[in-house]
């Protein structure tokens, strides 16, 4: 739960931004994007699943030695080449001064699993031939030496560290979509209480992966067939993967202000919560109580929502948008894809995008749950409701 902050804590701003998914690269990049409405899918190479695929990059741009981007697996690749966009944004690549103190917080999974090796040992099992010691044996024999290696989860910090040499604390959490709402949570926690003056937050997610695609199809959470935007899937409930990295740079305005940055927008708050979901309406109930720590003021607004398409939890957060007609709501799964741990971090960012642009990106929703919405917003909510667990809110607002 989020512990209280005093009055006296310091203001936070989002002074560097950088996105890569399957839009494109860079803001005006993915803010033309959003504006043509443009979705990219691809519904063949991994049919009857659906993913939205990376858009092309030339990592050379953000990790120059092809050395370093040999050892990582893509999403430590996507991560990176985000974190370089965003400390190019927020005007601190290469400062070294800056760099040595600033603190990373990263929601991260893990690596790529060996595809062949698992369906081996799950057929052996199913046709009765796994002996005693038989999973043991083949996982040392099967599994290559450096495949644990390239799985860890810190290792997205320890090449964003390498990479572009961030070295103040640093910080990996686990745990899908409540990871990156934590991520979050804690780097403004830290700023405002004065235990940090300058963090990168983010995550990564490469979504083109038959192991993910396996895993989830277990829990029944693949989006199949034919595409259809996050609010239109009753019936045909799942999510579509996504390739994207997000990372953030946030600073308390004194030390933004000291070095001159131009900041995109002010975080406010960052709020979490784990309902216990076997409970039916456990996630209106939380999404409402996450709302009130809030303090929203006036019943017209803006609001991003990481909204995955899975069932249950997709109906229960349209009863909650149900009860708050009066915001403008857009869904981010429906042109990224669901992206896990990046997709808070994506809310947050185009939050602060659409702020510092004065407008909301157009709805892309035939059902009618999204609707335009005219005038410059001054505060956004973002929402992170996780496909099976977690479920968070922030505040993004204007500087004035």
């Amino acid at each position: 739960m989020t512990e209280p902050i005093s009055s006296s804590a310091r203001e936070v701003w989002i002074t560097g931004i950088g996105i890569v998914s399957s839009l494109g690269e860079g803001l005006d990049a993915h803010w033309e994007a959003l504006s043509a409405r443009r979705i990219n899918i691809d519904d063949k190479r991994f049919a009857p699943y659906i993913v939205h695929p990376l858009a092309p990059l030339s990592f050379d741009a953000q990790i120059p030695k092809k050395g370093d981007q040999r050892q990582m697996e893509a999403w430590q690749r996507i991560g990176t080449y985000a974190a370089g966009l965003a400390l190019d944004s927020a005007g601190v690549k290469g400062d070294k001064e800056i760099l040595a103190r600033m603190d990373m917080i990263v929601a991260a999974g893990g690596g790529e699993r060996d595809l062949a090796v698992d369906l081996a040992i799950m057929n052996a099992d199913a046709r009765g031939n796994s002996s005693p010691g038989f999973l043991n044996e083949r996982l040392m024999n099967d599994l290559r030496p450096t495949l644990f290696l390239a799985q860890l989860s810190n290792l997205l910090a320890g090449n964003i560290a390498i990479v572009h040499g961030v070295c103040g604390t640093s910080r990996t959490f686990m745990g899908e979509e409540a990871a990156s709402i934590d991520a979050a949570r804690i780097a403004l926690a830290r700023i405002q209480s004065g235990q940090s003056d300058i963090a990168l937050v983010g995550a990564a997610h490469n979504g083109e992966r038959s192991d993910l695609l396996v895993l989830y199809e277990f829990g029944d959470y693949n989006l199949t067939g034919k595409f259809a935007p996050v609010w239109q899937r009753e019936g045909n409930g799942g999510f579509a993967l996504g390739s994207a990295g997000c990372f953030l740079v946030m600073e308390s305005r004194e030390h933004a202000e000291a070095r001159g940055a131009k900041p995109y927008a002010r975080l406010a708050k960052v709020v979490a919560d784990r309902a216990q979901r076997k409970q039916p309406g456990a996630v209106t109930k939380s999404l409402e109580a996450l709302w009130r720590k809030l303090d929203i003021t006036g019943e017209r607004g803006n609001l991003i929502t990481g909204a995955t398409g899975a069932e249950p939890v997709t109906s229960e957060e349209k009863v909650f948008l149900r009860q708050h007609p009066g915001f403008a709501v857009r869904a981010t799964g429906t042109m990224f894809g669901h992206t896990l741990e990046t997709q808070f971090p994506l809310g947050l960012a185009l939050a602060s995008l659409s702020i510092s642009r004065g407008a909301l990106f157009p709805p892309n929703d035939p059902t009618g749950i999204e609707v335009k919405q005219s005038g410059s917003p001054d505060q956004i909510v973002v929402i992170g409701a996780g496909h099976w667990q977690g479920e968070g809110m922030a505040l993004v607002e204007a500087i004035t």
